[in-house]
């Protein structure tokens, strides 16, 4: 979870991500990682910004072959 998608916009202050998005969300998370652990896998939830998150990870876990991720569509 990156703490930037929880600030205001960047023209007019509103919230990002309101409460019932927020509630959403983590429940989906948590769906997902029940869901993975049924199945003998996990899912790894940090906080923080991902380009530091990312990087502290791939150390964390030593040998990884591939990082997939998407970028945020930029505002306006």
């Amino acid at each position: 979870f990156d703490p930037r998608h929880y600030l205001g916009t960047h023209c007019y202050g509103f919230p990002k991500t309101g409460p019932h998005r927020l509630r959403f969300l983590l429940e989906s998370v948590k769906d997902l990682r029940e869901t993975l652990k049924k199945k003998g896998s996990t899912l790894v939830v940090r906080k923080g910004k991902p380009e530091d998150v990312v990087n502290d990870l791939i150390t964390e876990l030593g040998s990884v072959s591939a990082v997939a991720f998407h970028e945020e569509v930029k505002e306006i």
